[in-house]
């Protein structure tokens, strides 16, 4: 254990070393079914088990000194997965506001959560509504949750807000540009991801900030999310001030 921690400790040092730390990291946590069904446990066990490790990547964020840490919590495709699931995902959502909102605080981790709350219950929306209110003053840390969400409904909502204001004569097409269609987005308020991590070695980006990941770098770690520990989060960082980041430009 000593040995783990003085590796945490030097990948951890390493970072506020050497360079600059991403402004805004985004992270697909993926892998809780496979790391329970590889214990013989219910998909649900894996969902609880992954609470750490967000606890762990938010720690991480702030021990590093990022600004914005988005989380992949809940997509509306997981709303066709079997009830008893989606049950106990809305159960976990509202023990992890109870049990974590205190060291959030205590953190000056501030949350806001973005996607369709309208399909959420309604003692969800009141834990989400709790625990955003209750953070509201935290200055180190942004953690944005993205809960019931969907790039393309997104995108698609967009472009419906954009047309109305076409038909009510409020803009011209000609107008919408890219600042403009990204000023509509739900995460309008905060920069887009320099940074996408995903775990569980899956290679996709499964409908998540489409527009936003345009120019993010990439990092995909085998490890499922329930095993991922500030650690692997610093690891991610180190790998990513190796990056040259072009933006899509030539550099000489």
């Amino acid at each position: 254990m000593s040995g783990e921690k003085s590796g945490v400790t030097a990948a951890l040092e390493t970072v506020l070393q050497e360079g600059e730390v991403p402004a805004h990291v985004a992270v697909i946590m993926d892998g809780n079914g496979r790391w329970a069904r590889r214990r013989g446990l219910p998909r649900w066990e894996g969902h609880r088990a992954g609470m750490t490790a967000v606890r762990e990547t938010i720690e991480g964020a702030v021990e590093a000194g990022v600004a914005h840490l988005t989380l992949y919590a809940f997509s509306d495709e997981n709303w066709f997965r079997p009830s008893m699931e989606v049950e106990a995902l809305m159960t976990l959502l509202q023990e992890y506001v109870r049990s974590q909102r205190e060291a959030l605080v205590g953190h000056g981790v501030r949350v806001t959560v973005f996607g369709d709350r309208l399909r959420l219950p309604e003692e969800a929306r009141q834990a989400i509504s709790e625990l955003e209110a209750s953070t509201e003053g935290g200055t180190v840390l942004e953690v944005h949750l993205a809960i019931s969400y969907g790039s393309r409904a997104e995108l698609a909502g967009v472009a419906r807000t954009l047309a109305q204001r076409c038909l009510e004569g409020e803009l011209a097409p000609e107008e919408i540009d890219a600042e403009l269609f990204a000023a509509e987005l739900l995460t309008r308020d905060w920069p887009d991801p320099d940074l996408l991590v995903r775990t569980s070695g899956e290679q996709r980006i499964s409908n998540f900030l489409l527009w936003q990941l345009a120019y993010a770098e990439l990092f995909v770690t085998d490890v499922l999310w329930p095993d991922f520990t500030r650690g692997h989060f610093f690891g991610a960082l180190v790998d990513y001030r190796r990056r040259e980041r072009r933006f899509g430009l030539v550099k000489t």
